[in-house]
């Protein structure tokens, strides 16, 4: 076991203490590490500056942390996401102020494929409609709803982006006989893998007219934010599916439930939404069009989950920020903002 007593007088802080709390095995592994994190739920800038403003790390699940927030930070070196997306750190301010973000890409690869492919088959095999009709014992209307479902095999999928998760589900599809395409912001890239997966690679608006169903793997940025608008969703094959386990920004979710009422598009699995936050701590049933729509699959923001994930992504974010504090740095995958000055100056971790 590696002597980690060196970390033990930094100050670090575990936010989303109550949202998020964290598990035995995550408990351990600060022990382990000699660290005694502050678990605070805090998640305004008013609430949440007083307890990261001198520490030396954050650690943060779902919590946004702003501009304001960064600014006050006069000593942090790392910003450890224990997750994948940084939509929610200003990373910008972070960088200028020569602090590491670092993140855990690849944690729940597994689940994120896992939970697009069970939306698209319940969708498809309308197994909340079913589950309904046979605790109303109404299984002969249900089974004469069930006659109109189309085979999966022969069917087509279209995976916008074609990062880690989409070729897991690109394995998954391509064992059903579904016929995979795919795209992605630089098309230019080498298509070796697609070409391993039997994936063929398109443009945007092509894929979107092609495929039966559409699944988004991107993060949310200034290029991605309402990519699928009105007018995305209006190219979309009449009929299609939406399966959104990415981010829910991605797509133009007032358009999307209008589509949904009119049935032009046949239905949708989301699993992250614009206008609902999952993250709270009061649990009321949201105010919004989706939850009225018969024709959809909800899920609150649960795909990356899983022991085996949390235990991942609670490894990945330790190594990320241990390697900080001790004076190295953290590998080059797990980097959001490589081009950072660090605060503190940095070895490799091989040097």
């Amino acid at each position: 076991m590696s002597d980690w007593s060196h970390l033990q007088d930094f100050r670090v802080v575990r936010l989303n203490a109550a949202l998020s709390p964290m598990s035995q095995f995550e408990r351990d592994l600060f022990r382990e590490h000699r660290l005694h994190p502050l678990e605070a739920e805090a998640n305004s800038p008013a609430t949440i500056v007083p307890r990261v403003a001198d520490c030396d790390a954050i650690f943060v699940v779902s919590t946004a942390l702003p501009e304001s927030v960064i600014e006050s930070l006069s000593r942090c070196r790392v910003i450890s996401r224990l997750g994948t997306g940084t939509d929610k750190i200003d990373v910008v301010t972070a960088t200028r102020k020569g602090i590491l973000v670092t993140n855990v890409p690849a944690f729940c690869v597994e689940e994120q494929a896992d939970h697009t492919m069970a939306l698209l088959l319940a969708l498809l095999r309308k197994l909340p409609q079913m589950s309904q009709a046979m605790t109303q014992g109404a299984w002969n209307a249900a089974r004469r709803q069930a006659s109109a479902n189309q085979r999966l095999s022969g069917s087509v999928l279209g995976l916008v982006g074609f990062g880690n998760s989409a070729r897991a589900v690109a394995k998954r599809a391509r064992g059903f006989g579904i016929r995979v395409i795919a795209t992605r912001r630089n098309m230019d890239a080498p298509a070796d893998q697609a070409d391993e997966l039997g994936v063929e690679m398109m443009a945007l608006e092509d894929l979107l007219q092609q495929a039966d169903y559409v699944s988004l793997h991107l993060p949310l940025t200034d290029h991605t934010y309402h990519l699928l608008d009105r007018a995305m969703l209006r190219k979309m094959k009449p009929g299609a599916y939406l399966i959104n386990t990415s981010r829910g920004a991605i797509v133009d979710e007032e358009a999307l439930v209008e589509f949904l009422r009119e049935e032009r598009l046949a239905g949708a699995g989301i699993d992250t939404f614009e206008g609902i936050d999952v993250f709270v701590e009061e649990e009321k049933p949201p105010d919004h069009p989706l939850l009225s729509l018969d024709n959809v699959i909800l899920t609150p923001h649960v795909g990356a989950i899983s022991v085996q994930a949390m235990q991942d992504v609670s490894t990945g974010g330790m190594a990320n920020a241990a390697a900080v504090l001790s004076g190295f740095w953290p590998s080059p995958d797990n980097l959001v903002n490589p081009e950072v000055v660090p605060r503190f100056p940095l070895a490799k971790p091989n040097a």
